[in-house]
């Protein structure tokens, strides 16, 4: 998933020179970096807990659930948060939150206690909506006006790049030494005894991701004085219901946000299983796992060519073409077999790629002062990654076959190229808040 721009979308124009600043810079797209491994190393998480403590692909799910719930409850507040923080308050406030969060994962491991890890899950949520909230302002401040765009784009490249390394490592370090016990015939004794060793490898990944987001908080702090120039926007809170209720591009918008994050991550988090399934290609964890980070490289080669594509023809038109390459895709990977329905459905990672800011630009079109209100909208409903993985996974329980599940994103993407038609048939006026209301 792309970095989301912020609520509290904004900053003060202008550059500050000097090799602070360039340092900050580079921590700002290291950050990138580390925050688009750790929001989708809860894809080898839901794979890694399902065996381990026995879950249903419903219960495995609740993974993401206890994650992306952190950006409903906290995606607005934290835009509070950083008007009256500033900056490096906030980013500190953000390491030292998810550091926190990480070093929970040692009690929750060493007890093999799922809702420990669960609870840990939420926590590393808020502090990441904490920092990707001031992260793409502070890129922007940091150089020129006219060239944050590229920065914005090489921040963002940063961050696919970090899910890509991230996965795959962590294919092996988490799911390499996996060893499956015979609950039936095993103790309880016996039973809590392999959780823990499971759970082992969780703790220390995490207990370093804590070490590190220590680090950066101090090195934010130590170079503190490159942006002392600039100064966060005031959160803009007011108007933000009534702009959801009464604005049709908005409410839209959101719907396809809420859409497209939960297909995503419902593919993402339940391709382990899918994979392992013996009717497609019988993999075990490790090597499943190594497959998830393929189809996020499809994401990453997306967004390379994305702006290339998005000359070719209007935003709604190719976000009606990918989703609907979407849709076909999974509908190969439902009905065939083997490697054929295997790749098929990794491949719809690339379809991915360009959806987030194409539907996030669509739906915050022509919005002028409001757009701060609805950029806020939009991020909350990132909050489709907690729920839309449940709904697959508790479909495919119901069913008692996972591809069945597929039809909960087939759904979201079909929603998805609807309002690419719509937008092509309803442009923006460009008159912002002073516009008509779409209805």
């Amino acid at each position: 998933m792309a970095a989301p721009i912020p609520a509290s979308a904004g900053a003060s124009s202008g550059g500050s020179a000097g090799g602070k600043t360039g340092i900050v810079l580079a921590l700002a797209f290291a950050v990138f970096f580390l925050l688009g491994g750790v929001t989708n190393i809860n894809d080898l998480l839901v794979g890694k807990f399902k065996p381990m403590f026995h879950l249903t692909h419903a219960q495995a799910n609740l993974v993401q659930m206890a994650f992306f719930i952190a950006y409903a409850l906290c995606s607005i507040p934290a835009g509070i948060v950083m008007s009256k923080l500033g900056y490096i308050r906030t980013f500190v406030l953000g390491f030292v939150m998810v550091a926190a969060a990480a070093f929970l994962f040692i009690p929750a491991s060493a007890s093999a206690s799922y809702p420990g890890f669960l609870a840990a899950l939420f926590f590393i949520g808020a502090g990441i909506t904490v920092l990707q909230v001031a992260m793409n302002p502070i890129i922007t401040t940091l150089g020129p006006a006219e060239t944050s765009h590229s920065r914005l784009t090489f921040a963002q490249a940063f961050n696919s790049i970090g899910v890509f390394l991230m996965v795959y490592g962590g294919a092996t370090f988490l799911l390499g030494d996996s060893t499956p016990i015979d609950a039936e015939t095993a103790t309880e004794a016996q039973i809590q005894a392999y959780r823990v060793a499971e759970g082992a490898s969780i703790g220390q990944a995490y207990t370093w991701l804590g070490i590190i987001m220590l680090a950066i908080a101090a090195l934010f702090w130590t170079f503190r004085s490159a942006i002392d120039h600039a100064k966060a926007d005031d959160a803009k809170v007011e108007g933000t219901l009534g702009l959801f209720l009464h604005n049709r591009r908005v409410q839209l918008g959101a719907l396809c946000i809420f859409m497209y994050v939960g297909a995503e991550v419902a593919i993402g988090s339940n391709l382990i299983a899918y994979l392992g399934d013996a009717s497609v290609m019988g993999l075990g964890l490790e090597a499943a796992g190594k497959l998830v980070a393929m189809y996020w490289l499809g994401a990453l080669v997306g967004r390379l060519l994305g702006g290339f594509i998005l000359r070719l023809a209007k935003p709604g038109r190719v976000l009606t073409a990918f989703a609907a390459g979407a849709i076909g895709l999974i509908l190969i990977s439902a009905v065939s077999t083997g490697h054929v329905s295997g790749y098929a459905l990794i491949v719809v990672g690339f379809c991915n790629s360009l959806m987030f800011p194409t539907i996030f630009s669509l739906g915050t079109e022509g919005l002028g002062e409001q757009t701060p209100q609805g950029s806020g909208i939009l991020c909350t409903a990132i909050v489709g990654g907690a729920f839309v993985p449940w709904i697959f996974g508790t479909v495919a329980d119901v069913t008692g076959n996972i591809r069945m599940g597929l039809i909960v994103p087939v759904i979201c993407y079909a929603i998805i190229a609807m309002f690419g038609l719509w937008a092509v048939r309803n442009p923006s006026t460009g008159k912002g808040s002073e516009g008509p209301v779409y209805d």
